[in-house]
């Protein structure tokens, strides 16, 4: 489709409306205080893929509330030294999927844990994590669970999982805790932004063409789901939008942003209305890190840079993690 957003030059200086809560920091610290309570229980257990280059396990952790979400980690055969570990969170509606879908970054020399999305994977994928907390009424989809207040919120126990991921990653032996990346496109660079601003210690983050930014302008500038799930819920509870926009402010990345520590690596696409790009650029405006950079792809949507970003990420990475 032609461009439909801000011209390149207005992107790059583009800023949110969103408005922080006062209490932000508050609420996340407490969250995860509370997370924490529950020991983390991470169990590996050897997976038999049939695959020769790379060894697989199959991981169960506790996330948000001490529920048990899954994940894959995969590593290069025979490593028996710490690896730099990246740590992977998957697209809206998918989950982990099959372990031998996960071999790039085992083959790149990583350790390379990918987290299951609670509630997710019958989109495409495959998932293996339920939510067990239910919500009021909601549209279908993940946009509306719980968003009449943000404690109740569908992404405040997912981004509290993903926190949680980080530890289990960096519990086993074989990952270099100090050398952690995280990584993820569309939901997967939401998570990846919120994980950004919540872990301290990170050392490169990339989301790639992120979900979960600039909530007034995606809100009322695109038609496409997962974005439009709000619209559609605010058609039906007309009185709810004040009561919608003060949660989604706890979840936006452009605030995780802001708290950003690492260098970090974004991408965008100018025709994607899936996540438009200013709402893209108003995290990337908004990242905390002086070292950031963001690639553009002009022509394409919401599959951003595919294989040819794929490379350029995992050089920059390579450069972070490896050299």
């Amino acid at each position: 489709m032609a461009l439909f957003d801000l011209p390149l030059d207005r992107l790059r200086t583009y800023r949110s409306s969103a408005v922080e809560p006062e209490d932000f920091d508050r609420f996340w610290t407490g969250t995860l205080d509370e997370a924490r309570r529950h020991p983390l229980d991470a169990v590996f257990t050897p997976v038999d893929t049939g695959l020769r280059t790379v060894e697989v396990h199959d991981v169960t952790f506790a996330g948000f509330g001490g529920h048990p979400v899954k994940g894959w980690f995969v590593t290069p055969a025979g490593a028996r030294e710490p690896l730099p570990l990246v740590v992977e969170f998957v697209g809206y509606g998918g989950g982990r999927g099959l372990a031998h879908t996960h071999l790039l970054m085992a083959s790149a020399g990583f350790a390379h844990f990918v987290m299951d999305t609670r509630g997710q994977g019958a989109g495409w994928g495959g998932g293996d994590t339920p939510d067990p907390v239910g919500s009021g009424p909601s549209l279908p989809g993940f946009m509306t669970r719980g968003v009449e207040d943000p404690d109740t919120y569908y992404y405040r126990r997912v981004f509290t999982d993903a926190v949680r991921a980080v530890e289990a990653a960096r519990s086993h032996p074989l990952s270099d805790a100090a050398r952690t990346a995280a990584v993820g496109g569309s939901q997967g660079g939401g998570i990846t932004l919120a994980v950004g601003g919540l872990v301290p210690d990170l050392v490169a983050l990339a989301p790639d063409v992120p979900f979960l930014c600039d909530f007034p302008r995606a809100t009322t500038l695109t038609d496409r789901t997962p974005y439009r799930e709000i619209g559609d819920y605010l058609k039906i509870f007309r009185g709810r939008a004040d009561q919608v926009r003060r949660t989604l402010n706890y979840f936006d990345g452009v605030h995780f942003a802001a708290r950003g520590r690492a260098p970090a690596l974004f991408s965008t696409a100018l025709e994607d209305q899936t996540c438009p790009p200013s709402t893209v650029f108003a995290a990337f405006n908004a990242y905390g890190h002086t070292q950031k950079a963001i690639e553009v792809y002009e022509f394409n949507g919401h599959e951003g840079g595919g294989a040819q970003h794929e490379a350029a990420r995992l050089a920059w990475l390579r450069g972070r993690l490896l050299d």
